[in-house]
């Protein structure tokens, strides 16, 4: 009895742990670092600017063309540009809105020190825009994750993949409708590129669900535990050990930032290629036969969907009429 009591109350500390570590750990030890920024100046203002960087921003001073590309492919968060007597910054609302908040108040910094006055021009974002990205991955993500673990409560064993497929429909179909209620547009593509991922997830999740059964939630539900932490920040602003180790990695950035480029008319690449790779394994992993878990009995599905008897050797009866009689 002491022993249940040890282990369990042990299981619960390092759960704990964990979450913490994992979740709040991530917002806890934020702090901006060579983030990324581009000033266009003439060149004594420019000179004095950049000796004015320092380790938590890296500012580029180049072209007025060479800023905005930069810009566009967010390869920056914000750019500077002096003239005489004013001070202009130009965000890009594609951009996570953590990382346009930094640079707007360092870039501000920056022309007040030179004692210019500052003009902002950019597209601001609604609340609701800003959540969109994200909410609507978490929403695909737990929508999937529903359906596989309902899968498995109601016994289901064939058609699986079609199980997924629909729920990924249905899910996509109900986050665009609430987005829409929230105000948030999206275009075409990011609504194909918001099917996409809940297919992927929903591919995955089965295929977790397949081969762990309901133990597969000690997965699923830690990914989406730390998704909004993780995901909803920028590398920039993150601890370099929960970069390397989450950010770098977690399907939730990928689809978060895929939404925010397509919300504002932007193109993505990387991204398709990422849930296009996540629903392959999904795939596979339904494809693969079910390897017995411990204190399971190996079955074989049967296309019929008739799951054989044992027999008992000792009285040649199936072993559910031995106990009726017994």
């Amino acid at each position: 009895m002491m022993r249940t009591v040890l282990v369990t109350a042990v299981a619960g500390a390092v759960v704990a742990f964990l979450l913490g570590l994992l979740t709040f750990g991530v917002q806890a030890t934020v702090h901006p670092h060579d983030v990324p920024l581009a000033v266009v100046a003439p060149p004594p203002i420019a000179e004095r600017v950049a000796r004015a960087g320092s380790a938590e921003v890296d500012i580029r001073v180049v072209s007025a063309d060479e800023a905005r590309d930069l810009l566009r492919d967010k390869e920056v968060y914000g750019v500077l540009e002096i003239v005489p007597g004013q001070a202009t910054i130009r965000l890009n609302p594609a951009v996570n809105p953590s990382g346009t908040q930094v640079a707007q108040q360092a870039l501000t910094g920056v022309a007040q020190g030179a004692g210019l006055p500052v003009k902002v021009e950019a597209v601001t974002p609604t609340a609701a825009e800003r959540t969109a990205p994200l909410a609507a991955s978490a929403l695909l993500w737990v929508g999937g994750m529903i359906a596989g673990l309902l899968f498995v409560v109601l016994k289901g064993t064939r058609l699986r993949w079609l199980s997924a497929v629909t729920a990924a429909v249905l899910v996509t179909g109900s986050t665009a409708g609430l987005l829409a209620w929230w105000g948030v547009t999206f275009t075409a593509q990011a609504l194909a590129f918001m099917l996409a991922v809940a297919v992927s997830f929903a591919l995955l999740q089965a295929g977790l669900f397949k081969h762990l059964g309901i133990r597969a939630m000690g997965v699923l539900g830690i990914l989406y535990l730390m998704a909004p932490a993780v995901a909803g920040q920028v590398p920039e602003l993150l601890n370099p050990v929960y970069k390397a180790v989450l950010w770098s990695w977690t399907p939730f950035r990928f689809s978060a930032e895929g939404l925010r480029s397509l919300q504002y008319d932007g193109s993505i690449s990387t991204e398709w290629w990422v849930f296009g790779g996540i629903a392959l394994i999904g795939l596979v992993l339904l494809a693969v036969k079910k390897a017995p878990l411990a204190g399971e009995e190996a079955q074989t599905d049967r296309a019929d969907g008739i799951v054989d008897v044992g027999v008992d050797q000792a009285d040649g009866l199936p072993s559910a009429e031995r106990q009726h009689t017994a």
